[in-house]
């Protein structure tokens, strides 16, 4: 069932955070701090949203780290219910997408709820001073329709925070699969 993302007030403050990426290697906010643009994107393996723009995800991340930005992947989905979207998943989708950007994993999934992150994929875009900017939609397209996979959304708001401008609203949400919480104990 697909799911909606939240739109998470502009202004956030980005919250800290520091997760181990795929070889164990831990990555933090202050690790990827720098330059004028930050895009943190809750991704996953298996969720079809994610499969129908993953060549594209590494392409933006590409241009974003191209114009001294940085992008950084995290994975918070339940492991146990979701094997697909543990370590070995995500080194696979990440070889198949061609992505560089630090891929973490958020085993407690307390940085997706800190973030506000419901669904992947979810994209949050902080300026220079780590203030939300944007947070939603990577383009129109979802599996099964017609719209082109170009990131064309994500890009926008990417120009405009580097250019020093504000993007603007309404954002469209991101629409995806649900995150897979852990059950309550």
């Amino acid at each position: 069932m697909a799911v909606s993302s939240a739109l998470v007030p502009l202004g956030t403050a980005a919250p800290d955070f520091v997760l181990p990426d795929l070889s164990g290697r831990p990555v933090g906010l202050s690790d990827v701090a720098g330059g004028q643009v930050l895009v943190v994107a809750f991704l996953c393996n298996h969720c079809p949203y994610v499969q129908h723009i993953e060549h594209q995800v590494g392409e933006v991340a590409g241009l974003v780290e191209a114009a001294a930005g940085a992008f950084v992947g995290i994975c918070s989905n339940d492991v146990v219910g979701y094997p697909d979207d543990d370590v070995p998943g995500l080194a696979e989708q990440a070889t198949r997408a061609g992505w560089s950007f630090p891929y973490l994993v958020d085993s407690d999934q307390d940085v997706a709820r800190a973030f506000g992150a419901v669904c992947t994929p979810d994209f949050f875009v902080y300026g220079a001073d780590r203030t939300l900017r944007y947070r939603g939609a990577f383009d129109a397209a979802t599996p099964g329709n017609d719209e082109p996979v170009d990131g064309s959304l994500l890009r926008s708001a990417v120009a405009l925070v580097l250019a020093g401008e504000d993007v603007p609203e309404p954002h469209q949400p991101s629409l995806g699969c649900g995150i897979k919480w852990r059950p309550s104990p």
